[in-house]
């Protein structure tokens, strides 16, 4: 009896050796094919357009590839680096997310606070640090730090996100990283972290939070394009109004007119002081001049002579025009990259057929100004097709969010969304001329190893999270 229980005991039954199996599975276990098929087609989307505007008739197609010189070739390089990073990322314990979130977090803080000492400055602003083959930009890359510890603060079991402290610990975590970028002077990258309220409102943000935020967004831009005069009367009519409609309420409760009156000066205030502190001190000559350019603001009166001549210098030099009274400003950039869209047409010129792009009439349009190489070559079609891959993508990651077990998961996810969409939406805009240039990169597109290392190491997070989504991280 004893001989044959040890016999039992020393022979694995199936079960046993299904679970064993479980417990080591193969790379490609759980992966979410759909979400790599998008990550991929847009990267090689990336390369074509790259390789369009650079390739040269009579170039050895294999020998620059390879070369490591041309632009196409370095983003071939680092796609082969994303690739590695990736497959890394797969093997990698999701717990191992979990556990070094909130010291990541700080060694990115940290990154960023080394470039005010040993930062490269690029395009005026020393936010950048040099690695010899490429550059990183600390402040992009504190956004995976950020999004993991959000997510590790908000699913830790204490944390109850509908308490006010709860949430302003959360917004300090968010907005700490943009702060710093504000004081390297780089507010575009800063602008990229509001990305995360979209993460807040889906763990529980009142509603009330974002109708603030978007309300404030549009009375500062009514601010820059309204004159004085018609600010004043508009907003003094919209509490005109809001009085004699809420007047049996105000009646009963006077705190109600003072609230309104609160409101109104606020509004003044924005107008008066707020705005032109952006335009004297805060922004550098050369922001100020894309907002203008966007609003087709000319006639700005500044403080002081020598900020009214460093914003002359600025239009300058960026090529700015004006050809009739009352006829919009535009910025050389944008002009040029609304021309090589518009001459793309329905069906575009045809891939290496641009005359603007390849005529390098378009600036940075390896980076800020992708966008308009996929207009002229493939036309508004492949513009169609290109958004539907960038929102099939970002669809794909909510509904791997919505699927989580862990609240850990579900939040980085979010994260990852917001911060595809705010790409996406300011680059795309920028390129049209719908807002001001905030020097916002195309995701998987722009050329940079910094960019296309963040987003797949950011999207591939993800896709590891949701292959070990029977597991409950925190």
């Amino acid at each position: 009896m004893s001989s044959s229980y040890s016999l039992l005991t020393t022979h694995h039954s199936p079960l046993t050796t299904h679970k064993m199996y479980q417990k080591n599975p193969s790379i490609s276990k759980g992966i979410d094919w759909l979400t790599v098929f998008l990550y991929t087609a847009l990267v090689i989307i990336g390369l074509l357009c790259i390789f369009s505007v650079e390739y040269k008739a009579g170039d050895n197609v294999v020998q620059t590839f390879l070369g490591f010189k041309k632009e196409y070739s370095k983003q071939l390089f680092f796609f082969g680096a994303s690739i590695i990073v990736a497959v890394f990322i797969l093997l990698t314990d999701s717990k191992f997310f979990t556990a070094t979130a909130n010291l990541s977090y700080a060694g990115g803080i940290l990154l960023i606070l080394a470039t005010f000492v040993v930062g490269k400055e690029v395009g005026g602003s020393k936010s950048w640090i040099p690695l010899g083959f490429m550059n990183i930009q600390p402040v992009e890359v504190c956004k995976i730090f950020t999004s993991l510890a959000l997510a590790k603060y908000l699913s830790m079991p204490e944390t109850n996100f509908h308490k006010t402290q709860t949430q302003l610990i959360a917004a300090a975590i968010a907005f700490s990283p943009a702060i710093l970028s504000v004081l390297q002077k780089e507010p575009g990258a800063a602008v990229v972290y509001f990305s995360f309220a979209i993460a807040f409102y889906r763990e529980g943000l009142p509603t009330l939070y974002l109708i603030i935020i978007f309300s404030f967004a549009i009375l500062v831009i009514a601010s820059i394009v309204l004159a004085s005069e018609v600010f004043f009367i508009i907003i003094t009519i919209i509490a005109v109004l809001f009085i004699l409609f809420h007047w049996r309420k105000i009646k009963r409760d006077f705190i109600r007119l003072f609230f309104i009156i609160g409101i109104w000066v606020l509004c003044i205030g924005v107008k008066l002081f707020v705005v032109p502190a952006l335009f004297n001190s805060v922004l550098k000559p050369h922001q100020v001049v894309r907002i203008f350019s966007t609003f087709g603001i000319d006639d700005y009166k500044f403080k002081s002579p020598e900020r009214e001549a460093e914003i002359q210098k600025e239009f300058a030099k960026l090529g700015t025009t004006k050809k009739k009274p009352g006829e919009k400003v535009e910025s050389y950039n944008v002009k040029q990259s609304k021309i090589a869209i518009g001459s793309g047409g329905f069906w575009g010129k045809g891939f290496l057929q641009g005359t603007q792009t390849r005529g390098e009439f378009v600036p940075a349009q390896n980076t800020d100004f992708i966008f308009s190489s996929v207009g002229e070559n493939f036309g508004f079609w492949g513009c169609a097709v290109l958004m539907l891959f960038y929102f099939g993508l970002m669809l794909r990651l909510v509904f791997l969010a919505e699927r989580q077990r862990s609240t850990f998961s579900r939040v980085y996810m979010y994260c990852v969304v917001g911060i595809l969409f705010f790409h996406v939406a300011l680059n795309v805009c920028m390129t049209l001329g719908l807002a001001p240039s905030p020097g916002i990169t195309l995701p998987l597109l722009s050329y940079g190893g910094s960019s296309l290392i963040t987003f797949t190491i950011l999207l591939f997070i993800s896709i590891k999270l949701d292959a070990d989504r029977h597991m409950i991280l925190r």
